[in-house]
């Protein structure tokens, strides 16, 4: 039934020919963004995708940002803490948006008030507390309401998210990289959150770098990046991109 909710793109080579190991594949999903019903929809058509194409060795990888703005953060942190028998290995890791609902949770002053403001208000409200009763509250207070509402074991799985994930020729990450450094020498900040200079950078970085955090219009394809946060919280349009050897191509919600 599933099939009608969704479209295909039909599958391209890569820029430059980068390729994958054989014998492997990737999916990596954009930013959720608290969309548990999009979620829901991209797991089934992943998992139709894998019964249908099976291959050796599958990879899940979601880039970040998997809370806030949606309506339902904490059901999606619960739905990925506890995927279990599905047909690919997850792997998670850390956006913007879960990294400052950690730094707001361990009382970090100067967050808490932008944090509701840039999509936290919906996070919060997900675990059953009002945004609006937050606002009148100190930030002390404030983590101390959120870490009482927030099951720990949600905390728990954020803190184990990475920053990269290296897959042949393709480099996945959250924000981006800062051009013309190595990627051991990278900086988290960055990772997390870079959009200039790395949006505008034409230069080849050795690898193709596949990451969300910049909305854009469908699918943004550059020589050396591709971008799929496609703006599922307000578009109901969540990408997956699927990597194989020399072969790329996109799953999606509609």
């Amino acid at each position: 039934m599933f099939q009608k909710l969704f479209r295909r793109v039909s599958a391209n080579i890569a820029p430059r020919d980068f390729s994958a190991p054989e014998g492997q594949r990737v999916y990596a999903v954009g930013d959720i963004h608290g969309r548990l019903d999009l979620l829901e929809d991209l797991l089934a058509q992943i998992a139709d995708d894998i019964a249908h194409h099976p291959v050796g060795t599958i990879g899940l990888v979601f880039l970040g940002d998997l809370i806030d703005r949606g309506a339902d953060s904490a059901g999606v942190i619960e739905r990925l803490r506890t995927l279990q028998h599905f047909p690919a290995k997850a792997l998670f890791l850390l956006g913007n948006h879960e990294e400052i609902l950690l730094r707001v949770l361990a009382g970090e002053p100067g967050l808490a008030y932008d944090w509701l403001g840039f999509g936290g208000d919906a996070c919060a409200e997900s675990y059953g507390v009002s945004p609006s009763a937050l606002t009148g509250m100190s930030e002390a207070q404030i983590a101390e309401v959120l870490t009482a509402a927030i099951p720990p074991e949600h905390v728990t799985f954020l803190k184990t998210f990475g920053d990269t994930f290296r897959f042949g020729d393709y480099l996945f990450v959250h924000a981006g990289i800062r051009p013309g450094v190595p990627i051991e020498a990278q900086q988290p900040r960055d990772l997390r959150w870079i959009r200039a200079p790395f949006l505008t950078d034409a230069n080849d970085h050795g690898f193709l770098v596949v990451h969300g955090h910049t909305i854009s219009d469908g699918v943004e394809r550059r020589a050396n990046r591709i971008g799929i946060d496609t703006g599922a919280y307000r578009t109901d349009v969540l990408t997956v991109i699927v990597v194989e050897q020399s072969m790329i191509r996109f799953l999606q919600t509609s």
